[in-house]
């Protein structure tokens, strides 16, 4: 039995992700594949590197330091998010990613990115998280904040943007059951982006611009998608049980804690429902 498990985006949303994987750290929850786009992949490798702790440690230290996010970053870098310190320094020399640890891992770990030419998702399997820190910063490359990143020779943005949710590629890896963590609760939907803006900034990109155009289209269905499999009890979701508001360049140090600790309180009072989900026979 393969188990699979689908990490969504969201920036510092991804507070909730980094306390659910730190529960399954804890408890020995055996993940054989995970699929992730944006804070999801950049959040998940913490499981294969077994660091459980780690991204609430360096967001909250770092959350306020002009040098990791925020206005300046933008304006003097074209990212809103800072490349050389939030890609390189923090998990270089700052709070070392346990590289070592992540590649003997039995989990495998996919990055699904935006082409921007096409406009269309594609899934990068991450071997070596440091040595492939620019797959890293392209699956999480926001629109209109970020630039694009070239990766092996082509132009990538955010994985959200074409596939928000990559429930589908964790079915085509063969995962028997599959979990699904969401940053946000179960009545959000997506609204379609301004339409004037995004025609204008990527002009030169037209099926980038029909992706974003359709991005909420594409993530409510899939949304619709998982509360049916869900129902069937052929997934097991986790996702946050209360709105609480969080932005996505969030630098409240209390705010990213109460993110984290609710993705921890979450997915303890659903351990006993998520065991028997894996030790039944039903699977996707």
């Amino acid at each position: 039995m393969k188990v699979g498990l689908v990490l969504e985006g969201g920036a510092m949303r991804g507070m909730y992700t980094a306390g659910v994987i730190d529960v399954f750290l804890e408890k020995n929850i055996k993940i054989d594949k995970i699929v992730g786009v944006s804070a999801g992949v950049l959040f998940g490798i913490n499981y294969m590197s077994n660091q459980p702790k780690r991204v609430i440690r360096y967001n909250k230290k770092y959350a306020k330091d002009r040098r990791y996010m925020g206005i300046k970053s933008l304006i003097t870098t074209g990212n809103i998010i800072n490349k050389d310190f939030a890609y390189y320094e923090v998990p270089i020399k700052l709070d070392a990613f346990d590289e070592k640890t992540f590649e003997e891992s039995d989990c495998e770990i996919y990055a699904g990115v935006t082409n921007v030419e096409t406009g269309l998702a594609e899934y990068f399997k991450v071997n070596k998280a440091v040595k492939e820190m620019e797959l890293m910063r392209a699956t999480s490359a926001m629109p209109f904040v970020s630039k694009m990143v070239d990766w092996k020779g082509k132009k990538y943005l955010d994985g959200g943007i074409s596939d928000s949710i990559p429930l589908e590629k964790c079915i085509e890896l063969g995962c028997d059951k599959i979990i699904v963590v969401l940053t946000r609760p179960i009545d959000y939907r997506k609204t379609q982006a301004n339409k004037f803006m995004t025609k204008l900034y990527y002009r030169k990109y037209p099926q980038l611009v029909k992706s974003i155009l359709n991005r909420y289209k594409n993530y409510n269905n899939t949304l619709e998608k998982i509360i049916e499999l869900e129902n069937k009890k052929e997934i097991f979701v986790i996702r946050p049980s209360k709105d609480l508001q969080l932005k996505r360049i969030e630098r409240d140090e209390n705010k990213l804690q109460e993110m984290y600790d609710l993705g921890i309180t979450d997915i303890n009072s659903k351990m006993s429902e998520l065991k028997k989900y894996l030790a039944s026979n039903k699977n996707i």
